[in-house]
């Protein structure tokens, strides 16, 4: 871990890391998305900076409790990385091959409740600096 030019402490690859390697767990402490709510909601509501990850409809990881370095893994929109869900444990997995030195990467594809209007884009703003930034961590609305 170290400063990361997308955005303030990154994870970076010390070797070699092949394609379709399981790189990290996604860990921390696992609560309910009221629990996240109740703890983080205001707090978090428009920060660039959380560290929850959503499981699936009950579950949410909380890495600032019990966490590991998987939470200082940036968003791109050109990924190095991607997160596969496998029985309610998150992995980040390598999507091609990356080099030493490199710095990890997925796309968050962050779903808000409420409409992705510019406002929220803008709140959720991007800086991975990639030629196709889309400019926001949010993703397609699903």
């Amino acid at each position: 871990m170290r400063r990361s030019s997308i955005h303030g402490l990154g994870v970076f690859a010390l070797v070699p890391i092949p394609k379709r390697s399981r790189v990290i767990e996604y860990k921390g402490m696992r609560i309910s998305h009221e629990e996240a709510d109740d703890l983080f909601g205001e707090e978090q509501a428009n920060s660039p900076h959380t560290m929850l990850f959503t499981v699936n409809d009950e579950i949410v990881i909380d890495a600032t409790r019990k966490g590991n370095s998987a939470r200082w893994i940036n968003h791109s929109c050109r990924p190095n990385c991607e997160t596969v869900d496998e029985k309610d444990r998150i992995f980040i997995e390598a999507i091609r091959d990356i080099r030493p030195g490199e710095e990890l990467s997925y796309d968050y594809n962050l779903q808000l409740a409420e409409r992705h209007t510019k406002k929220a884009k803008r709140e959720h703003a991007c800086f991975c600096g990639s030629r196709r930034c889309r400019g926001t961590m949010l993703g397609e609305k699903e």
